[in-house]
């Protein structure tokens, strides 16, 4: 069984996703929160889910940094950001996020299903990061910044690029989470979420 919990804002979303997870053979949801951290670490560390299908617009946070902060965790979740905003920009705040994969909340219940298997099998769904993202990306963003993306994408992990930039570990985390605030997507359709 693969168990999901989900942390939406909208309680609706969160009893029909518990309808349709249900009504899957071999996937079970396990516990939903509306993204209020008092609620969702107690949910993670009792839960203790497979998959957390995670909103990207949380009314008092970010999803991407939550999503950062819970992959710190041992054994973290698999994470789906799961948005009405799935556009391939998200692709690379998503990836410095460690997020799992990406799912619009439009999807068809397969192709939810599929995400939520591939993911918990170890692949990652998410888009393609494109060169045109990189760059636009790329102009909001500190040297020392770029440096670090570039690390990251190409695979180094937080130490080693502390390693590399002769920072401690924690200053690299701290860099991560301010580039997650600059790459973030403020769009009219995504606060509808």
């Amino acid at each position: 069984m693969i168990r999901v919990a989900v942390v939406d804002d909208h309680p609706a979303l969160r009893a029909g996703l518990q309808t349709v997870l249900d009504s899957e053979p071999h996937i079970v949801f396990v516990g939903g929160s509306d993204g209020a951290e008092e609620q969702v670490w107690p949910m993670l560390n009792h839960l203790q889910p497979d998959v957390l299908l995670l909103d990207y617009h949380l009314p008092r946070g970010d999803g991407l940094q939550f999503c950062y902060r819970i992959k710190q965790d041992v054994p973290a979740p698999r994470v789906i950001i799961f948005t009405a905003y799935a556009s391939p920009t998200l692709a690379l705040p998503a990836t410095l996020a460690r997020a799992d994969g990406i799912v619009a909340k439009g999807a068809g219940a397969r192709d939810l299903f599929s995400a939520i298997r591939l993911v918990y099998a170890g692949e990652r769904v998410l888009p393609p990061i494109s060169a045109k993202v990189l760059e636009e990306a790329s102009e909001g963003l500190l040297g020392d910044d770029r440096a670090l993306v570039g690390m990251l994408l190409d695979g180094a992990s937080e130490a080693d690029v502390a390693q590399m930039l002769r920072l401690p570990q924690r200053d690299v985390r701290h860099s991560v989470q301010r580039i997650l605030r600059a790459l973030r997507l403020d769009v009219p359709a995504a606060r509808a979420e």
